[in-house]
């Protein structure tokens, strides 16, 4: 058996993972009190808000790939789009070459909440106040904060105290931070909750009149008038002045998640389940296509190779192709998915590393980027693994505090399955607390997805009114036999599909242990990321040949991948990726859970 940090739970039951231990057993709570996975999953969304303030908020995103046990597989898009106000026109006007990464000009619609209320109305069996009570009872009664939330407050410290005054009173009562041991309370948060709750019993008896009752609040109650007037409001942003957003009421009140079908690829007897190509979740299918028949040997120097290069031939890809700038289904995915296609490209993949950014013609199309694109970043590489501002450089994703100053967040996943087979995987993210001001009234801020718009016109990705931002926000449903077994996920940016894809092979590549699969081995496998591509986040630099590689990787492996010509950062040994994921077999009714040990925060429960 091979040794791993932590067991692969297994069990009958119910099984959860998410990126921490309070989500997690929160939703664990909701099984045990009879809920299923989609109440399961709400529930800890909504904890996480309180207790990963700095990975994701209320007014943040989630995309959700959901199958339910008598049910095909679909995917939930909880991405709000671009205000109508938001045109390249008027971020230029203002003297803008890209969005900034701070600010309400970075705001999108909120999404997140709506498409929570979505998946508990449509697929859930407990009530709004039944999944909303974790959440307020650690807002109000208070929890012990990780240390990070208090380590990216700080950082953000002088920023919090001269301008973003409200922030400041939240997250340094008295001038200090949280601090890990001590009870940090968010007693506005819970109140909006309260009043959500109140004001939906008002409007109907019924579970599902409440839930469209709380959707209503949202989007042009007294939510949407406190969103909307701090959007109004100039703000400090990354840019180094003050601009107010675009964001209005009547972009709140259009707004409403939706129902897609999944972008699937067929793969060795899998099959792979991901958010179209307004995601960056078709970078995982294509990382599978353009494997070759025979893979190297798992985890040596060629294997790591080979898997290096296919990833930038794929996100040179995502970068020409992806976007819903011209509508969700206008990217050539069934192209760049094709046989043929991926041969051609496999091809490309030489006996050395790249330096280039080379985006295919998929059908003969001519790609095209943003004049952006390639602005290669300087100084060190990376940011801080698991958002932990001020630690040595290494792997991450959606950067909580960059080492500039300037400042970002990170996500959050759950997973979830229950004993009657649902099976979940959400990515929740944005509305960081160093993303904008929190609104006053609410107890949480707006988020900053907009920046990963660009303002070059005619792209897949412009910023575009109405249209959604392409997100790094990712999570997978793998099927067997068309029968779903696994559901995972993890936070880290552009990192995303890649964590996932090397996750995915350790299990598909490697053992089983204890006759089902290895979940946690495949968590726990040495794990790496290029960003030899544009980043998806303010300032949108790339690494040509860039590779950053857990040590535990191998000297032998590294002294090759350098004599190969890749630029590598050698990490921290557990420093690259958060990984969670649940699994069912349907054969026989186990239901498996693995988290990542990465960071000290994720933990899968069940039984």
């Amino acid at each position: 058996m091979t040794f791993t940090t932590r067991p692969t739970l297994q069990g009958t039951f119910g099984m959860v993972s998410s990126t921490h231990w309070l989500a997690s057993q929160s939703a664990m709570a909701v099984l045990e009190d009879g809920g299923n996975a989609f109440d399961a999953a709400v529930a800890a969304g909504f904890v996480l808000h309180v207790v990963e303030p700095h990975l994701n908020g209320p007014a943040g995103e989630v995309p959700v790939i959901l199958a339910p046990a008598d049910g095909p597989v679909r995917v939930l898009c909880g991405q709000g789009p671009a205000p109508a106000g938001a045109s390249i026109d008027h971020y230029t006007s203002l003297g803008l070459s890209l969005v900034p990464g701070t600010g309400p000009l970075a705001a999108a619609v909120p999404g997140a909440f709506d498409a929570w209320m979505l998946l508990l109305r449509d697929h859930g069996t407990k009530s709004l106040e039944d999944v909303l009570k974790y959440a307020i009872g650690y807002a109000e009664n208070g929890h012990a904060p990780v240390e990070r939330v208090g380590q990216t407050v700080e950082t953000v410290r002088a920023l919090f105290e001269k301008e973003w005054t409200s922030s400041a009173e939240l997250y340094l009562p008295g001038g200090r931070p949280p601090v890990p041991g001590t009870l940090f309370r968010n007693p506005v948060l819970a109140a909006t909750w309260r009043r959500l709750i109140t004001e939906a019993k008002a409007a109907g008896s019924g579970r599902e009149a409440q839930i469209d009752a709380a959707r209503r609040v949202w989007r042009d109650g007294f939510i949407a008038e406190a969103l909307a007037k701090t959007a109004a409001l100039p703000t400090l942003d990354t840019s180094g002045e003050h601009h107010a957003g675009t964001l209005t009421g009547d972009d709140l009140a259009a707004f409403s998640a939706g129902y897609e079908e999944p972008v699937t690829h067929d793969w060795n007897g899998w099959t792979v389940c991901k958010a179209g190509a307004w995601s960056q979740g078709p970078a995982f299918l294509q990382q599978l296509a353009l494997l070759p028949e025979e893979l190297p040997a798992y985890g040596t120097a060629d294997y790591l190779h080979t898997l290096i290069e296919g990833t930038k031939l794929v996100m040179a890809d995502r970068e020409a192709w992806y976007g819903d700038a011209d509508g969700p289904s206008t990217a050539p995915l069934t192209a760049l998915l094709s046989a043929d296609y991926n041969a051609e490209r496999r091809a490309l993949i030489g006996d050395t590393a790249s330096y280039d950014l080379r985006p295919g013609a998929p059908g003969g199309r001519t790609p095209r980027l943003s004049a952006h694109a390639g602005a290669v970043a300087a100084g060190e590489p990376g940011f801080s693994p698991m958002g932990i501002p001020g630690a040595p450089v290494a792997g991450v994703g959606e950067p909580t505090v960059a080492q500039d100053g300037t400042t970002r967040g990170d996500t959050c996943h759950v997973d979830v399955v229950d004993r009657w087979g649902n099976m979940v995987a959400a990515t929740p993210s944005g509305g960081w607390l160093q993303s904008n001001p929190v609104v006053p009234e609410l107890g949480f801020p707006l988020g900053t997805r907009l920046q990963m718009a660009w303002l070059d016109p005619g792209l897949p990705n412009s910023l575009t009114p109405g249209r959604r931002p392409r997100t790094t926000l990712t999570p997978s449903l793998a099927l067997r036999g068309g029968v779903p077994v696994m559901a995972f996920g993890t936070p880290g940016g552009d990192q995303q599909d890649q964590w996932q894809v090397h996750f995915f092979l350790a299990v598909a590549l490697r053992g089983a242990v204890r006759g089902g699969l290895d979940l946690q081995g495949a968590i726990d496998a040495p794990n790496w990321h290029t960003d030899s591509f544009p980043g998806s986040f303010f300032p949108r630099e790339m690494r040509p040949g860039g590779v950053t590689v857990e040590s535990r990787i191998g000297d032998e492996a590294i002294d090759e991948l350098r004599r190969r010509g890749h630029d590598v950062t050698v990490g921290d040994p557990w420093s690259e990726g958060r990984m969670c994921v649940v699994g069912r077999d349907p054969e026989t009714g186990v239901v498996s859970a693995g988290a990542n040990p990465r960071g000290m925060q994720g933990y899968a429960v069940g039984r």
